[in-house]
Parts: C-alpha cells; sequence; structure tokens
C-alpha cells in the first residue's frame, strides 16, 4: 500500500503546508494559514492601525495591504464602508482615530481614477457622498480634519463635494464653538485653518463666522469680544505672572492648547487646567503634572485625578480607550518619558488608579461560567512592531494585558504562554500590568517559534476539560506538525465536543489561524475595547458546533 496519506491528511498536516480542501495561503512566516476577508481586514486595520509594521512585515507592506483591502470593500459597497467608519470611530472602539480617518479619505477619493473625459456614469459618487457627509462624525477637532486633509490630498483634488464638506465643518458649528476650536487646533501636518477654509471656499453663514475666519485668514489681529476663546487666547500671551496666568485660564476656560508654554512649568497653572481638563487630556499630562509637584502626596489635586480614575461612567463617557490608559500607566510607572528627558517620581496611588481604570474601560461583561484557556502568543514576533501605533507597546506586551482583562471577569479560567513550547504563565487577575508585563518579558527571552496549536494539543494530552480556548495571538505560526483547526477538531473528537476557539488579533495582518467555515471558532480585533463582549455572546450563546463522528477538519 502506497501511504499517500502521510503527503495529504487532512486530520494532521504540518504548518508548512496548506489543509487538503481549505482556502488557506501562506502567511508573512512561511506558514499556512485563513486568509482575512476583507471586511474582516478592515475591521483590524481601524482598531489596529498598520504602524511599526510586524516582525515579517514592515509598515509599508502592511499600509499597503490593508489600503488594497479597504479599497476592495469600497468597490463592493462603499456606504457600507464609511457607516462601518463612523460606527468604530463614534463608539470609541479604536485607540487612535488616524486609521479612520485613512479609510474616510480613501472612501472620499472612490472612483475619481475611473472617471474619464466624457464619462456618463460614476458609480462611486455614492461612496463619496456618504465620505463627505461623515466628515464631522469621525474629525471631531481640528487636529482630525488636518489629518484627514493631508490623506485627501494623496487620493484627490478639492473638488465640489469635499469642498462643501470642509465648509460646513466650519459653518456648521455654533460661533463659540467654532472660536474654540480655531484658537486650540491652529495648524497640524503642515496644515492650518487658513489652508482649509482657502481651499473649501468657506462662505461664512453669519458676521460672527466671518470675525473668525477673517481671524484664522490672519486678516484680524485683535478679534472682538464676541469670539471668547480667541480673545482669551490672544490675552493670555500678554500676561507676567504664573498667578495672573491661572486665573485667566480659571475664568475663561482655556485648554492648555491656548497658554504659552513658558507658563507650563508652573503649579498654578496646571492646577487651573486640571480644573476643566478632559479626562483624556488628564491621564496624558498625569506625568508633567507629577514633575511640576502639583500631584503629591495629600494634594487635593491627587485626590480629585484618582476620583476621576475611579469613576467608570466618566471613562465610559469620555471614551477613554483601555490602551490609551495602558501606555500612561507604562509611562507613568517608568517616571521618565519614552521620548524627552523628563523624570519624575511617580506616585503609587496615581499608578494603582490607573491599573484600576484599565479593566474598566472596557465593557463589563457578566462571566459565562465556562472552562476557559487564555493562552498568550509569547513568541518572537510577539516581540516587533506597535498596536495601534503606540511607541513600546509590542503585541506581546498587549497580549498580556488582554489575557488578565479576560481572567478578571471569568472566574474558571488558567492562563499560560506559548510560543514551541506551553508553560503557566504564573499570573492572577488580581496582579498589576506592569509585573505582568515584566513577566512575559523574562518568559520571550526563551521562547522563539510560533506554533498556535500547541496549547490545544497541551489540553489534549493532558486531560484537560476545556469548553473554550481563547488564543491571543498575530497568527504569524508556522513551526507546528498540525493546525490548530485541525488540533481542535481532534480535541472535539476526544475531549469536548463543543470546545470552540476565540482568535484575539494582535495585529493588522490578513490572516488568522480560526477557520471562517467553523461556526465554533471566532476571530476578532485585540484591544477593540469590546472585546470582552464580543467573546462572552460567543462562548455563552453561540450555538454549540455539531461535530460528527468522522470529522476531518
Amino acid at each position: 500500500m502506497q501511504k499517500y496519506h502521510r503527503h495529504a491528511s487532512t486530520r494532521q498536516t504540518p504548518q508548512s503546508q496548506p489543509i487538503p480542501g481549505k482556502n488557506m495561503k501562506k502567511n508573512a512566516a512561511g506558514g499556512y494559514a485563513f486568509k482575512m476577508d476583507d471586511w474582516g481586514r478592515l475591521d483590524r486595520f481601524l482598531i489596529l492601525g498598520a504602524e511599526g509594521g510586524t516582525y515579517y512585515a514592515s509598515e509599508a507592506k502592511l499600509t499597503r495591504d490593508n489600503a488594497a483591502a479597504v479599497m476592495r470593500c469600497i468597490e463592493d459597497d462603499g456606504p457600507a464602508v464609511v457607516r462601518r467608519i463612523v460606527e468604530i470611530s463614534r463608539s470609541g472602539r479604536a485607540p487612535k482615530q488616524d486609521p479612520a480617518i485613512f479609510a474616510l479619505a480613501l472612501c472620499a477619493g472612490a472612483g475619481l481614477d475611473k472617471i474619464g473625459p466624457g464619462s456618463k456614469s460614476d458609480p462611486g459618487r455614492p461612496c463619496r457622498k456618504a465620505a463627505a457627509d461623515a466628515l464631522p462624525l469621525v474629525c471631531r477637532t481640528g487636529t482630525a480634519l488636518f489629518h484627514f486633509a493631508e490623506y485627501a490630498q494623496a487620493f484627490r483634488g478639492w473638488g465640489r463635494l469635499l469642498r462643501a464638506a470642509a465648509a460646513r465643518w466650519y459653518n456648521d458649528k455654533p460661533a463659540e464653538r467654532l472660536a474654540y476650536q480655531l484658537a486650540k487646533y491652529q495648524g497640524r501636518d503642515g496644515w492650518t485653518n487658513r489652508d482649509v477654509l482657502r481651499l473649501a471656499h468657506a462662505k461664512p453663514q453669519d458676521p460672527a463666522h466671518a470675525l473668525a475666519y477673517g481671524w484664522a485668514a490672519g486678516k484680524l489681529s485683535d478679534p472682538p469680544d464676541n469670539l471668547p476663546a480667541i480673545h482669551a487666547m490672544l490675552q493670555a500671551r500678554e500676561l507676567k505672572t504664573a498667578r495672573e496666568m491661572a486665573a485667566h485660564i480659571a475664568l475663561h476656560r482655556l485648554p492648555r492648547e491656548c497658554v504659552p508654554t513658558e507658563w507650563l512649568d508652573h503649579p498654578a497653572v496646571w492646577e487651573a487646567l486640571l480644573e476643566d481638563m478632559p479626562l483624556t487630556a488628564m491621564i496624558r499630562n498625569l506625568a508633567t503634572m507629577t514633575r511640576v509637584k502639583l500631584l503629591a502626596p495629600y494634594a487635593s489635586a491627587t485626590k480629585l485625578v484618582i476620583e476621576r480614575l475611579n469613576d467608570a461612567e466618566l471613562l465610559h463617557r469620555s471614551r477613554v480607550h483601555p490602551i490609551g490608559i495602558l501606555m500612561a500607566l507604562r509611562t507613568y510607572a517608568a517616571g521618565r518619558g519614552i521620548r524627552g528627558h523628563h523624570t519624575w517620581e511617580p506616585l503609587a496611588l496615581i499608578a494603582d488608579a490607573l491599573n484600576d481604570a484599565f479593566y474598566k474601560a472596557f465593557t463589563n461583561v457578566p462571566p459565562t461560567g465556562k472552562r476557559l484557556l487564555i493562552a498568550v502568543d509569547v513568541s518572537g514576533s510577539m516581540d516587533s512592531g506597535e498596536v495601534a501605533g503606540c511607541i513600546g507597546l509590542t503585541p506581546r506586551i498587549a497580549a498580556a494585558a488582554q489575557a488578565l482583562v479576560f481572567a478578571r471577569s471569568e472566574p474558571n479560567c488558567y492562563i499560560h504562554a506559548f510560543s514551541g513550547v506551553f508553560e503557566e504563565l504564573p499570573i492572577t487577575p488580581g496582579e498589576r500590568l506592569n509585573d505582568v508585563i515584566c513577566t512575559t518579558e523574562t518568559m520571550s527571552r526563551r521562547m522563539t517559534r510560533t506554533d498556535c496549536s500547541v496549547p490545544i494539543v497541551y489540553a489534549r494530552d493532558q486531560g484537560w476539560d476545556v469548553d473554550a480556548f481563547v488564543i491571543i495571538t498575530d497568527s504569524e505560526t508556522w513551526a507546528g506538525e498540525i493546525h490548530p483547526v485541525q488540533a481542535l477538531a481532534g480535541y472535539r473528537r476526544k475531549r469536548v465536543a463543543a470546545a470552540k476557539l476565540a482568535v484575539v488579533a494582535m495585529t493588522s495582518g490578513g490572516f488568522s489561524i480560526a477557520d471562517p467555515e467553523d461556526g465554533g471558532m471566532l476571530d476578532v480585533v485585540g484591544f477593540d475595547a469590546a472585546v470582552p463582549q464580543l467573546v462572552r455572546d460567543f462562548i455563552a450563546d453561540q450555538p454549540e458546533p455539531q461535530i460528527p463522528d468522522d470529522d476531518v477538519a
């Protein structure tokens, strides 16, 4: 008998080869995995971005690949892409807005390259119209508008739809709010309000808007009192003492961007700013406020900061993303910035409040009551790139933090680490994030290969009854002698027939170890603020997969 099954088995196939009959493609690491559909990749890009690339793909290549996937979605249903961009942007599910703004700029240029002289059809117009209408929903600040203008310039000129949309961005704001935006966000990416207003051919809707536009265009050096934010900002430049500046900030509720730089080393100035400071800005400036000694033991400002960080409702209302808190915690606890030369003495109470706020920023979900195995990929590839463009936040660090989110809500789960081998990850749900990060850093030094089947095979061999595997990975698996989906099929036959697999993606690459044709497998985007709810619903409520006795995959 010829032993053909050694070369073409559907039950056990090396990860360096595709499973016969399955639609698999070679991933960036050289192994075979399931290629994400374009709509799934759109979600990954909108939430995780492509900054920093990955271990196997440069930032440029990852961006090009994601942009190509977005463009295919636009060709399929452009208005639906815009709706998805708006949904993810406004819900606070993404750590940064840049990917959403970039994708919206792609939508704003949809089909323009296919309109030739004398062309009578314009299939891209519905998408461009939807993008124009969505501009103020996604670009909610002046900085976001400047980002959009820079991206859009790469894909199109300033046609009528885009000009009208940019003009509405300014005209639809009440004059007082517009003045605040013009004062706070004066320029970014080489763009200014003057540039956008000129290209938009914006015509003011009333005298107050005309004055605001005149000031932004440099035609008014001393705007009248009915543009209070601009007037107060210009007055601030004339003040002589920190005490005067603090009083001026308190009176006019000036944001930090309107305060001359020379006053930002004075605790009295920061105390005045803190009173009305948005929560995201407060979290971003904790280190500075500690460095200037505003935040100190027993200080009233310290008490106020901790109260705000402990307010779960305020965290959700302010759309504070967990990654923003995680990055603030890492930087604050380190006592020095990733960039710059400033140092400070971190306060333990504030570090603890940030630690607790991290978990509160996720959707709070009830436990499933299921037996879960949380497997964190700590292989070499997880130590490269940046999650959501956050400097220093590698997929491995983010994966360890994501594991604790699940552990906090699930009392019957165990956390393990894997690469080509499998080890218990000695962390507990109550452990501090910084300690968890240090533990995974130490463990990753002795792990290199990536084999995402290891957690499932190990559970099978140990005789563990697991209801659901949650594997947190970049899906760059290549080293195993069996594919994860085959390992799960074998586990279902031998241990738990309804066992499920949730794959939490930590990069925006286009591959997954989850079989899209298997209803008992789910692929979700890591650090989507809605991940706990999505995974919980999948594990607890999704119909159990029916596994026949002769199942082969």
